[in-house]
């Protein structure tokens, strides 16, 4: 049985969060001053409201950085020596510190671009599955948080399946135990930041990529990222 390291554990989730609360979604537009992307859109601080901000590039700019959140907390635990489980616990950690952000109200994006960070260190192979998903169903829906939805969901079941019943060698060796939390944690945590996406999927409401409209009536948290 796999011992667990308290005290790693407590740093990454410790590190983690604060990591994941850097919100480079308003640090971007204002460096260039641009508007806060709170006060567009949906709301939030996901690439795709802050897209709606100031636009894509510099939107691709703060995503870019919110990936890379994911990816320098999981690392940051490798430096330190810590195992899968603070490893895992740092991925965790980054996704709500983002998503409830303490150096913004506890307000934030919806996890997705620091999950696919911490995914890229601990499981790449995984982006090799979720990304396609990802992709496929915006450019039919036009829907971010649907695309968000759907790659988050099939990627945690790739994981877990992976994990518990049938690796694939030498494509995929055996993992540990703790990654089945992780392939459990990811899409719950994002499905969880996405629930009034979901309550406005399912009564039809959910506004689709490329309509604009920034009145507080028409918001649509398609900032999901």
């Amino acid at each position: 049985m796999q011992t667990i390291d308290i005290v790693r554990v407590a740093v990454a989730l410790v590190a983690g969060y604060v990591l994941g609360g850097i919100p480079f979604g308003i640090i971007v537009p204002r460096l260039i001053g641009g508007p806060d992307p709170r006060t567009v859109g949906s709301g939030r601080t996901g690439g795709a409201n802050v897209s709606r901000a100031v636009g894509f590039r510099w939107a691709a700019v703060s995503g870019l950085l919110d990936v890379a959140k994911g990816a320098v907390a999981v690392l940051l635990i490798v430096a330190i020596g810590g195992d899968q489980v603070a490893q895992v616990a740092a991925a965790l950690a980054v996704i709500v510190g983002h998503s409830r952000s303490p150096f913004i109200g506890f307000h934030g994006g919806r996890g997705v671009a620091p999950a696919t960070g911490g995914a890229l260190i601990l499981a790449p192979i995984l982006l090799g599955v979720i990304f396609p998903v990802f992709v496929i169903v915006i450019l039919v829906t036009r829907i971010s948080s649907l695309g968000s939805l759907g790659a988050s969901l099939i990627g945690g079941i790739a994981m877990v399946v992976v994990t518990a019943v049938a690796p694939i060698p030498p494509v995929v060796a055996a993992l540990p135990p703790i990654y089945f939390v992780y392939g459990v944690g990811v899409p719950g945590l994002i499905w969880l930041f996405h629930l009034d996406n979901i309550q406005r999927l399912l009564s039809g409401e959910e506004r689709r990529l490329g309509r604009s409209g920034g009145s507080s009536s028409g918001r649509a948290a398609d900032g999901s990222r």
